[in-house]
């Protein structure tokens, strides 16, 4: 349901931020459904607690008192304990975020270098992210952002888990997740800008300059006409 429902939304979200919907950073958008298909895979996996290790798993070190699936779990925990798995989990978030950064950033631009090479005219409307960067951008996007947005999402459902039917339960966990992801999708654009991961080309002002300039000229021409003496 997270890949399917989660990601849908996510790219969703992740569009309806980009000017006409996206359509025109069509590479940034290729490179957010990878990524983000790798990490809510992720995400899901190191979050939800399994009842076959539940008694015996626990984080490492220092984090070793701290709950071990979410910051929210039930259980005698104090604020600090909670804080911890919060930061525990947050830290391996954002390693996950930077090596599916990596991974996601390189396969868009490299699909980008091939059409060019299969089509020598073909000429990206964006320039390419670097990949480092928007490596990083992921890893603070993960590491703070979905961080905060997944702990808070299982606490919630674990409350509504408490008090709803099981059918009501389910279809409202489909929509908190659509939500979250949409949430996501936008808040990501937001961070990518404001890093410069992903520097939409500015449009250009050529055409529309050449199209008032044609104006200004027959209106010019009109003026003239008009104000010109009449030959009778």
């Amino acid at each position: 349901m997270e890949e399917l429902v989660g990601v849908t939304a996510c790219v969703i979200g992740d569009m309806s931020s980009r000017p006409n919907f996206g359509l025109n950073e069509l590479d940034f958008v290729f490179s957010t459904l990878v990524v983000g298909s790798i990490l809510n895979f992720v995400l899901m996996y190191l979050l939800a607690p399994t009842a076959a290790t539940a008694a015996t798993q626990s984080l490492p070190s220092i984090f070793a008192s701290c709950p071990p699936s979410h910051m929210f779990e039930p259980g005698a925990y104090g604020l600090l304990n909670r804080m911890g798995t919060f930061v525990y989990k947050g830290t391996l978030f954002a390693a996950v975020g930077f090596a599916a950064g990596l991974v996601g950033t390189a396969l868009s631009n490299g699909l980008i270098k091939m059409r060019k090479k299969m089509d020598p005219n073909f000429e990206s409307s964006n320039k390419a992210p670097p990949t480092v960067l928007n490596a990083l951008t992921w890893a603070i996007h993960m590491g703070v952002n979905s961080n905060l947005r997944y702990q808070t999402l299982n606490g919630i459902e674990f409350l509504l888990a408490k008090g709803l039917p099981p059918f009501v339960f389910k279809s409202s966990v489909v929509v908190l997740r659509c939500l979250n992801n949409v949430i996501g999708g936008m808040s990501f654009v937001i961070l990518a800008r404001l890093t410069g991961s992903q520097a939409a080309a500015a449009a250009s002002l050529a055409p529309a300059e050449t199209e008032n300039d044609k104006l200004r000229l027959v209106n010019d021409d009109l003026q003239n006409n008009d104000s010109a003496p009449s030959s009778n």
